[in-house]
């Protein structure tokens, strides 16, 4: 074991403990959301014993939607990682001030090979909440798993991170970046790929690259998602998962997730004793939830609730912007394909007026996909005006005859992105309908898989979506959205893809920087979606949390909560 003092310096409050709740008074007008799919609620699953935590140190949490599973490399959604990456960590951790990798249960690496491989030293004080050792054979088990993840188990979920970063798996050698993992000894790891990687190390501290106990994935038949009750497919791993993580999974039941601390975790245990997640779709329940003390904080504050909020004095939590909502658009759908007909939607939308009162002050309207923190400048990015009278003519030398244009949104959800997605919605439609287009409404509850309905095929022309970016690098928002073609946008450009392709591996530095602002500008240009707004999100907090690990990539793990009159709980060495 490390002594408890080297610990501190590198895990513990000093470098990760969570920013000072700010008061409401402060900040109550500055707030925004974040994330991607959801999914149904898996059947209850039998509780592990718990041992008794006192009600002053469990931790109610308020979330807007079911996690989808709780196995990270299968999931795409903020509430499934929200919960998961309690349990489970990777290689890499996220600095809570900066954003920027540090050293998680990987002590150090090293860069080889120009690029091409990576040497890992890791922690040897770990243990998966089985008992089972972390240890390099656990690292390369995980990594060859995500690898070879069959057919079956990648379709339950759209753009896994696997894919956006490796761009392929072992039934595509010839595309994927990944060639290999190795265990040099049982403590350090070679990780080897078939080119560069720029964004490699910040992207193994999102929570799909976690290590799960190779042992519980085995015995959960991980990758055979034949267990839910609804049909859309889980694991029973995925209802039971086993990190290595400050806390442990002890039940997932109908809208309720428990975990509880984890005895033997390597690090700083924290004050939380119990974790809860219940789920809350509606905003303003959550609110009223927070204010009669039924949970202990929620996310994704909605501009309704703020003025109550503030009212009774509590807590908000703003994050800096880093996701961004936009309106997709299906080129499969005729007329879409049509470039003059993309160009009337883009100086149709009034983002200004879009924004205004359906968002916490501070969100922007957006002109590009890669939010400004990450230093790529819009300089050469169209930027298409609001202009009715030019998208009228537009529209009609595109040709389109006025057929009724489908317009999928999401209902009963908040998103980081979009906090209220019926009023974003009828803004848009108005908008659009004054500049000639003939909107049919298609209102899609979250729940009933709105993610899979609008990034497959179908008889759709627009639809409301974002992405909230889980690590820093241009590469997570463009590469992800726009770095192969999609159902989602029905988009195909051969150029595009392979800049996305070479901007992944340039060096850090001014050609990259430069790369990517010419991909932004090509994206302008061919409008496979409009960029609308970077949102400002929030989290609402009881007075009895006196610190929470705000994070603008959402790397939130509750060990680092302190709560009011809660003394810290014993760690190993101790």
């Amino acid at each position: 074991m490390n002594n408890p003092a080297a610990r501190r310096t590198s895990h513990g409050r000093a470098t990760h403990g969570g920013i000072r709740v700010a008061g409401l008074a402060a900040v109550a007008a500055a707030v925004s959301l974040a994330s991607c799919t959801a999914g149904q609620v898996p059947p209850p699953q039998p509780a592990t014993t718990a041992p008794p935590a006192s009600e002053a140190a469990t931790f109610t949490f308020g979330t807007a939607a079911h996690p989808r599973t709780l196995d990270p490399a299968l999931a795409n959604d903020t509430e499934s990682f929200r919960v998961s990456q309690q349990i489970l960590q990777g290689l890499v951790g996220v600095d809570p001030l900066t954003s920027e990798p540090t050293p998680l249960l990987a002590e150090s690496w090293d860069e080889g090979d120009d690029g091409r491989s990576y040497e890992f030293t890791l922690r040897k004080d770990v243990v998966f909440h089985d008992g089972e050792p972390f240890d390099a054979d656990a690292v390369c088990a995980n990594f060859d798993r995500w690898y070879t993840l069959p057919e079956a188990a990648r379709a339950a979920a759209s753009r896994l991170p696997f894919e956006n970063v490796f761009k392929g798996y072992s039934d595509a050698p010839e595309v994927s970046l990944y060639k290999g993992c190795t265990a040099t000894s049982a403590y350090t790891v070679d990780l080897q790929l078939t080119s560069r990687i720029t964004g490699l190390i910040p992207a193994l501290a999102t929570p799909a690259f976690a290590m799960s106990s190779p042992a519980a994935l085995e015995a959960g038949a991980a990758d055979d998602l034949t267990e839910s009750r609804d049909g859309s497919g889980i694991s029973r791993y995925g209802q039971a998962p086993v990190g290595t993580g400050p806390f442990r999974f002890v039940s997932w039941g109908e809208g309720d997730v428990e975990l509880a601390s984890f005895d033997e975790y390597w690090g700083e245990r924290g004050e939380v004793e119990r974790v809860v997640f219940t789920t809350i779709t509606n905003p303003d329940s959550r609110a009223r939830a927070l204010t009669a003390g039924r949970i202990d904080g929620y996310d994704f504050v909605s501009v309704d609730s703020a003025v109550d909020l503030a009212r009774n004095g509590l807590q908000f939590l703003q994050r800096d912007p880093y996701s961004v909502l936009y309106l997709g658009m299906n080129q499969g759908f005729p007329g879409v394909d049509d470039p003059l007909f993309r160009e009337a939607v883009a100086h149709a939308i009034d983002k200004g007026a879009l924004v205004d009162g359906r968002f916490l002050n501070g969100t922007k309207p957006a002109r590009q996909f890669i939010p400004e923190k990450l230093g790529v400048g819009n300089e050469t990015v169209e930027d298409y005006g609001y202009d009715v009278s030019l998208a009228k003519d537009l529209l009609e030398r595109s040709g389109y005859d006025g057929r009724e244009l489908p317009f999928y949104y999401p209902r009963n959800v908040s998103r980081p992105y979009l906090p209220a997605p019926e009023k974003a919605y009828a803004e848009l439609s108005r908008q659009l309908t004054e500049a000639g287009f003939n909107i049919k409404p298609v209102p899609v509850d979250w729940n009933d898989s709105y993610v899979e309905a609008v990034q497959q095929s179908g008889d759709r022309a627009f639809h409301l979506l974002g992405w909230s970016g889980s690590y820093q690098d241009p590469d997570n928002f463009v590469g992800a959205l726009f770095g192969m073609y999609s159902e989602e946008f029905a988009y195909e450009d051969p150029q595009l893809f392979s800049k996305v392709n070479r901007a992944r591996g340039l060096p850090s530095g001014e050609d990259r920087t430069e790369a990517y602002a010419d991909i932004s500008a090509q994206i302008s240009d061919r409008i496979p979606a409009v960029p609308l707004a970077f949102p400002i999100s929030a989290l609402a907090m009881s007075p009895r949390v006196t610190t929470y690990p705000v994070s603008p990539v959402m790397n939130e793990v509750f060990n680092r909560i302190d709560l009011a009159d809660v003394e810290p709980l014993p760690t190993p060495s101790d």
